[in-house]
Formats: structure tokens, C-alpha cells, sequence
């Protein structure tokens, strides 16, 4: 530390940054606005932060996935205004990425504890392919609670059911799909598959 300069290194990257000096008002709207974004935003994402490490993994450039994932639904999934901001579930993304995302996605509950996803095949798309595998989250705000599923299907089937816990029963959820390529790093952007209430 040379006055109020202060070096570091994180992640292997040096930095150097200005040690603030004190905030006479640490709770100035604007503070206070930024705050309740982030607060929103984390709660959203916590339960879902194994699956963002594959979702956002292409994403995390000298950050981690989940910072990734913060840094676009901030951005890009917050609706309302202060200090009324909900999170606009149809915009947000889980997964990030330049694989074809799905088509025409769809999600249903009709048996107890199942949540049933079905999709179009577009694997005629540039870089799709039937063996692209599905990546699958289910969202419930009631609990915060997620539960997601890595490679059940393929995106030649249209069609994955899942098992979800039975306390979901009742609860409204959200759900989301994407797609892994099977060889490769390629991931799609995730793609609202809607909410519904778990039978």
C-alpha cells in the first residue's frame, strides 16, 4: 500500500485500485438502489449456482460463473423500480452461450412431483446437433429452492420429465432449458420453458 493506493492480485490477475476514503452517507439512493438489485439478483442465483458453472463456464472470464451470471441478470432480468424490483424470469439467462438454443420449449406438470419438458427438434440448425444434450432447471421462489439436471436427453428426443421434490407440490416454479454439445465446449443460451404449478 503506497498512500491510498493498494495492489493485489486475484485469480493471478495483479490490480491496483484507490482505497475509497470514508463515505460520509453510505445509504444514498443510488447506494441503496444498487443494493437491492444485487440482493434480488443473488437470491435468484444462489440456488442455481452448481448449474451456472456450466452455464456461464465459456462466460467466466477472470471471474467466476456465478459473477458472470450476476453481472448479465442485473443488466438484463430485473423489473420494477426501487425498492419494488422482482425478477422478470422469462429474460433471465442460467446458461450463456453460442450453441443453437432451444425451439418452441415448453413445460408442464400433470403427475405428481414431475415436471415434463418438451422441445422442438432443431438440430437442422448451423452447430446443432441430435446429440446435444439437454441442460434443465426448475426454480421454485416459494421455497428458493432449484433443481436441475445435466444430460438426460438429447436435443432429438422433444422431450425429458424430471423428478422433483415433493414439498414443490403446489409451488408455482420456473423452468428453463439449454443444450451441451456432447463433444466440446459448446452451450446454448438457456430459454424460458415457463411457469407452472407442480402437481
Amino acid at each position: 500500500m503506497v498512500g491510498n493506493v493498494i495492489g493485489g492480485s486475484w485469480k493471478g490477475v495483479a490490480y491496483m485500485r484507490i482505497r475509497p476514503l470514508s463515505v460520509a452517507n453510505p445509504k444514498t439512493d443510488p447506494q441503496l438502489d444498487q443494493r437491492s438489485r444485487f440482493a434480488i439478483t443473488i437470491r435468484f442465483l444462489e440456488p442455481l449456482t452448481r448449474f451456472l458453472k456450466i452455464g456461464f463456464k465459456n462466460y467466466a472470464v477472470k471471474q467466476s460463473p456465478f459473477n458472470s451470471a450476476m453481472s448479465y441478470n442485473i443488466l438484463n432480468a430485473i423489473q420494477g423500480t426501487y425498492p419494488n424490483y422482482t425478477i422478470d424470469y422469462p429474460n433471465a439467462l442460467v446458461s450463456k452461450g453460442k450453441l443453437p438454443a432451444a425451439l418452441n420449449q415448453s413445460a408442464a406438470s400433470t403427475v405428481a412431483g414431475t415436471v415434463l419438458f418438451t422441445w422442438t427438434d432443431n438440430s437442422d440448425e448451423v452447430d446443432a446437433s441430435t446429440t446435444d444434450t439437454s441442460l434443465l432447471a426448475v426454480y421454485n421462489p416459494v421455497k428458493n429452492q432449484a433443481v436441475f439436471f445435466n444430460g438426460l436427453a438429447k436435443r432429438a428426443d422433444g422431450t425429458q420429465a424430471v423428478t422433483v421434490p415433493r414439498s414443490f407440490s403446489g409451488d408455482l416454479v420456473h423452468c428453463y432449458l439449454a443444450f451441451k454439445a456432447q463433444t466440446g465446449e459448446l452451450i446454448s443460451n438457456s430459454k424460458y420453458a415457463g411457469a407452472i404449478t407442480v402437481a
